[in-house]
């Protein structure tokens, strides 16, 4: 098993979104890979506007997760690469970098200088461990996090109707919102059909908007392990609209792009 800490700057020209998604470079490749169990880091606070965004203002520790699906960056010309997060717990409490005076990481003699400079930080087990001691995270909570991080796929739902309640058991199939997110940060917002971008083309107003769309039709495939690189595609309303247009079917957006640029 690998253990890791991933550091998230106040300040950051990477990608990151908190218990979702972590952008990197290359270099860590080989260390980031699916199931290392991570720990969430941020260093001394810098500047008094993030302040409120933190636990402390001192180098501290603030959650736990899993790395999941490691991706390319696409628009990246530095083959930077995002890893998908899984199970995030957030610490309420932080746990200080340092305890009693000496860090909790142990920091190799040759790297005595320049240790901190890493945004990722290979840990042992033991290390690992002993920040979720020190923790609020107990076993009971974990577990239960843990189970409810799963999702549901069943929904029980009631309504009124011309004054008469009636029941209605009916089943959904759930679109994590984080999933909508890492395809977003990872294809970006123009449409991968036909190229429509609304903030290109309605300005400020457009910013943002796109939708989402799963290749695999949840209600066929049902629960499912997702992954927002392969699985998830960016497209504008109209294509979407196009890509849905029989009932019983779908059309592939690789055939429907053909025909948009045939016609």
């Amino acid at each position: 098993m690998n253990y890791f800490v991933i550091t998230e700057n106040d300040v950051s020209k990477w990608k990151d979104k908190t218990g979702e998604l972590y952008q990197f470079p290359k270099r860590y490749l080989k260390y980031l890979t699916p199931g290392t169990k991570t720990v969430y880091y941020k260093g001394k606070l810098k500047r008094a506007i993030y302040k409120y965004k933190r636990l402390s203002d001192e180098p501290h520790y603030f959650g736990i997760a899993e790395i999941g699906n490691v991706t390319p960056d696409q628009e990246s010309k530095k083959n930077d690469y995002y890893a998908e997060i899984l199970n995030y717990i957030p610490f309420s409490i932080p746990v200080h970098a340092k305890q009693n005076g000496n860090f909790i990481e142990k920091i190799p003699e040759n790297k005595k200088n320049n240790y901190w400079r890493d945004g990722a930080r290979q840990i042992d087990e033991d290390v690992y461990f002993s920040i979720i001691k020190l923790s609020d995270i107990k076993r009971g909570r974990l577990s239960e996090l843990n189970d409810l991080s799963q999702g549901m796929i069943a929904a029980f739902e009631s309504e009124a109707t011309e004054g008469t309640k009636k029941e209605r058991f009916s089943s959904y199939y759930e679109r994590d919102p984080k999933l909508c997110q890492q395809a977003l940060l990872i294809h970006g917002y123009s449409c991968m059909v036909c190229k429509f971008n609304f903030e290109e083309t309605y300005g400020k107003i457009g910013q943002g908007f796109i939708h989402v769309h799963h290749i695999k039709p949840l209600s066929s495939s049902g629960e499912t392990r997702v992954n927002p690189h392969d699985d998830l595609i960016i497209v504008c309303p109209n294509c979407h609209s196009i890509i849905h247009r029989h009932k019983n079917s779908i059309v592939d957006h690789k055939e429907l792009k053909k025909i948009f640029q045939k016609q």
